[in-house]
């Protein structure tokens, strides 16, 4: 047992001084730590915690012992048809191979890494869903009449629809936030519950901290369920009692009442989006400033399937200048 530990022991410090000097001749655990022990003091520690999680379970198991400089597009490619077989949506694992890919870019990038060998192996799953579900106004009007037992959970879920904010940022919502008399909502915060603490930070993008202009018929309900706060101060948060897990379950059980389809939490704003789209025909500009997207391109890859006329209505434009000029 003695010479097993100082064997390990051994072990350890030469894998340290490897990633003292910037060496790549250590095993693939070992990279990680110095990639993640960089990144935690980039990252949102939500965002870092979601990558640990990825990493231990589905990176690891595989490339732990392996050395990072030795690891070849084979490698990948057998490790990725291991995922493949597990069955896992297509979404799913575009994010574990790119997290991986993101450790590779790192050691070319910081470490004279000669090349990632994700990229030459090349990628598994897709970036988003062959399909995006979301409520018709209808189909939303039938679940939130099954809502209406709990003013906490109607209130929330009407913000969530007509808004189209995260439910990160509905909970971060505070009584200040609120303009009952410009009928705004100020987004400038975002809220998770991470172990067992409440953690308060800035919204995804820079483009989150937005304002959002209300519809005259959802200020009255905000006012009518703030007032039930008893003792609420303006910098109380409006949804305090609540947690992501709280609105995973109350959506569902609303669809089991009102027998809609089942959709996902962050499907409402994407219902909020097919609804400015669809039904008044918004821009990509201001769909992208209402969502708080960073970039209109986001905005138009996501949401593409719901523009299919704008090249249509472009050329028509187009036409119609011609036409306009000949005259």
């Amino acid at each position: 047992m003695l010479k097993r530990t100082k064997r390990e022991a051994v072990a350890w410090v030469n894998q340290f001084k490897m990633q003292q000097a910037h060496n790549l001749n250590m095993d693939f655990k070992a990279f990680w730590e110095i990639y993640r022990n960089d990144m935690k003091e980039r990252l949102r520690e939500n965002t870092m915690r979601s990558k640990d999680y990825i990493v231990e379970l589905k990176i690891l198991p595989y490339f732990r012992n392996r050395n990072i400089s030795e690891i070849s597009a084979a490698d990948i490619r057998e490790w990725q048809n291991t995922l493949l077989k597990k069955g896992y949506s297509q979404t799913y694992l575009r994010t574990v191979n790119n997290q991986l890919s993101c450790i590779f870019n790192y050691a070319v990038k910081y470490y004279d890494l000669p090349r990632n060998p994700c990229r030459q192996a090349g990628t598994i799953g897709k970036s988003k869903a062959d399909e995006m579900n979301f409520w018709t106004q209808d189909e939303f009007e039938q679940f939130i009449s099954c809502m209406e037992d709990k003013p906490t959970s109607n209130c929330g879920f009407m913000i969530l629809y007509w808004t189209g904010c995260r439910i990160g940022e509905l909970l971060a919502l505070t009584l200040e936030d609120f303009d009952e008399e410009e009928k705004t909502l100020r987004i400038n915060k975002s809220y998770q519950r991470i172990g067992n603490r409440d953690v308060i930070t800035d919204p995804k993008t820079q483009k989150g901290k937005r304002t959002i202009t209300l519809p005259d018929f959802l200020v009255p309900e905000l006012k009518e369920y703030t007032g039930r706060l008893y003792g609420l101060m303006a910098k109380d948060r409006l949804f305090q009692n609540t947690t992501k897990a709280y609105w995973e379950h109350e959506i569902q059980r609303g669809v089991e009442l009102s027998g809609v389809k089942r959709i996902r939490l962050h499907d409402l704003r994407h219902s909020h989006a097919s609804l400015l789209i669809s039904k008044l025909g918004a821009q990509p500009n201001l769909v992208a400033d209402r969502l708080g997207h960073e970039k209109i391109q986001t905005t138009l890859s996501t949401y593409s399937h719901l523009y299919p006329d704008q090249s249509r209505k472009l050329a028509d434009q187009l036409e119609k200048l011609a036409e306009a000029d000949e005259n």
